[in-house]
């Protein structure tokens, strides 16, 4: 992704001490401007550059099996991932679980310049800083050759940390209304790797990242059939516990991690589940756990300490500090989501292997474009079936939304300002996809009464895009997106505009770091599209707040944008060699 540039320093306000307020500030305050960017150090410290890879110390270190592309569990087609019961279901083993982590959070391939190589991995983050730390909980499972306990992902080592071993019934106890199989997934968050680079607006670039290894993590549980739904019931102080990041003395003067979120990962092959009516007719899934559960397996035993990420820190960043306080959650809600009949099918007997490519090459494929060739087009059809990719059918039960959509508890809020340049078919102008049709007219209400609203020429029934203004949007899309032309010599690029104060108001505070999620889920799934459609996408944090809402003519915080992407013909940079993601543990064997 793409840099973002210094600023002088702004003065600070009082800022309300009602949360939505305070996050509300953050966002304003860390706004780029054509004549201001947000704070950041204006300059990369290099010799202080953060340590992508975190480890803990003492702590015992189970490595995977290392699985080639013919090993079993092996990828379905990409195609057969969004359709319903195609691709059979896989037991939790450590192959499974391998293939799963290194799907979802693993590396992709190493890059080399002269002397100096780096990692990329199959979920994307803001500048290759990767602020994302991804855990496991597993419970006792038949075929599991594993401790049950909680374990840490390390990715350049593709192993699992054996972070804290509880009593196997604590673990039991804790998932068992949860469906069969099943275990937890949580994420948390280094804000100082992106700090380092990006200062003040490092906090919405951490939230990207977190929606884009939701997302990854749900496709990769795809390609082995299981099912994901994000606990979005849970506290932040109850993930802390359970993740560990609470610990104070395993952090001990080094770089925190911020309890982002937990999701429940299950074999698709769920057995009935009684609901709370008592109703054995309808199998749940509840986005709870139990407080008083997790507060018991806290006690432990725990292993390890954390590695420090940077000899100096330089400046730190109150206000990042601020806005994850501000948006700390703390209520609590018991809620079940209803799994649909048949949900369960995890039928073998329709072959998936072979409709289009293979689901694990897209993913580890995955790049993101540094420069488009400002030539290459895609067709109208090709178009709209990605819009239709990232569109959830919002009108349907969780459950029975599209994967990736089905692991998101709430109703879309984001929807996407496009600006078109070369698709055959469509006249170049500005468009937008509204992603749940019930909000149409809220976006109209918030945009400039003058603007047209036409149902896009040749667009599928079912897909709610209008055409806003015709003309050349190229040098338009480039100037808001920090003046960068990959957003202009695309095929196509667009803002993700957030249904963002009334949601806030309502919802709470907490809701402003699941809007970024939500940004960098789309993110997710566009990425992957542009790889199945022959060319390549990238997600641009760099764009100017407030001149990319006057083009619509948005001038309150009734929608705001978090995030640009842009999709098109890349120009790779042949100076770079690469070299296979695993290269370095083969060379130690």
């Amino acid at each position: 992704m793409n840099i973002d540039h210094p600023s002088s320093a702004i003065p600070t306000e009082p800022v309300s001490t009602d949360p939505v307020d305070r996050v509300i500030a953050y966002h304003v305050r860390t706004k780029h401007h054509f004549n201001r960017y947000a704070r950041s150090l204006g300059y990369l410290d290099w010799a202080n550059q953060p340590n992508p890879f975190r480890r803990f110390d003492g702590a015992q270190l189970v490595r995977l099996p290392l699985l080639t592309q013919e090993d079993a569990p092996q990828s379905p087609s990409y195609e057969a991932l969004y359709r319903q019961g195609m691709v059979p279901s896989q037991p939790l083993t450590v192959a499974a679980l391998s293939r799963f982590l290194e799907l979802a959070l693993g590396l992709s391939a190493w890059k080399k310049a002269g002397e100096s190589e780096w990692a990329l991995r199959n979920n994307p983050s803001s500048g290759n800083l990767h602020p994302t730390e991804g855990y496991v909980l597993l419970p006792p499972v038949d075929g599991l050759d594993l401790t049950p306990g909680l374990y840490h992902y390390a990715s350049k080592e593709h192993g699992l940390e054996l972070r804290a071993d509880p009593s196997p019934d604590h673990l039991t106890a804790l998932l068992a209304e949860c469906p069969s199989g099943a275990f937890l997934f949580g994420l948390t968050s280094v804000h100082w790797r992106e700090a380092w680079k990006y200062g003040e607006r490092a906090f919405r670039y951490c939230n990207h990242d977190v929606g884009h290894a939701i997302g990854s993590a749900r496709i990769a549980a795809a390609t082995l059939g299981w099912k994901m739904a994000l606990l979005d019931g849970v506290d932040q102080n109850t993930i802390a516990m359970l993740l560990g990041t609470h610990r104070r003395d395993d952090f001990h003067d080094v770089e925190p991690e911020h309890p982002d979120c937990l999701a429940v990962i299950w074999p698709g092959e769920d057995v009935n589940r009684v609901a709370p009516s008592g109703n054995r007719a309808v199998r749940v899934v509840p986005l709870s756990l139990d407080a008083a559960v997790v507060a018991d397996l806290s006690v432990g035993p725990w292993h390890g300490k954390a590695n420090g990420l940077s000899g100096e820190h330089g400046v730190h960043w109150d206000i990042i500090d601020e806005a994850a306080e501000a948006s700390w959650k703390t209520s609590r809600e018991r809620s079940t989501v209803p799994l649909p009949p048949g949900s369960h099918d995890s039928s073998g007997t329709r072959d998936a292997s072979r409709l289009t490519h293979d689901a694990g090459v897209i993913i580890r494929q995955r790049r993101s474009a540094v420069a488009f060739d400002a030539r290459t087009s895609i067709s109208s059809a090709t178009f709209f079936h990605i819009l239709q990719r990232v569109t959830p059918r919002a009108e349907q039960p969780q459950f029975q939304r599209p994967m990736p959509w089905d692991v998101l508890p709430w109703d879309p809020a984001i929807h996407l300002l496009l600006f078109v340049h070369r698709v055959d078919g469509l006249a170049p102008g500005l468009y937008v996809l509204v992603r749940d049709p019930k909000r149409l007219p809220l976006l109209q209400q918030s945009m400039n009464p003058e603007l047209e609203w036409t149902p896009a020429p040749g667009c599928p029934d079912d897909l709610p895009l209008f055409w806003l203004l015709q003309g050349d949007a190229q040098r338009l899309a480039a100037q808001v997106s920090c003046h960068q032309g990959i957003a202009g010599d695309s095929a196509f690029s667009l803002g993700m505009l957030a249904e963002f104060e009334g949601r806030l108001r309502q919802g709470g505070a907490w809701w402003y770091p699941r809007l970024f999620w939500e940004s960098g889920l789309i993110g997710q799934v566009l990425y992957l599209e542009a790889e199945a459609a022959g060319v390549r996408g990238t997600g641009i944090g760099c764009y100017f707040d407030d001149p990319v809402h006057e083009v619509v003519g948005i001038k309150d915080l009734s929608m705001q944008s978090l995030y640009h992407f842009t999709i098109g013909g890349p120009v790779d940079d042949q100076r770079l060699m690469t070299l296979p993601p695993y290269h370095h543990l083969a060379r130690r064997s």
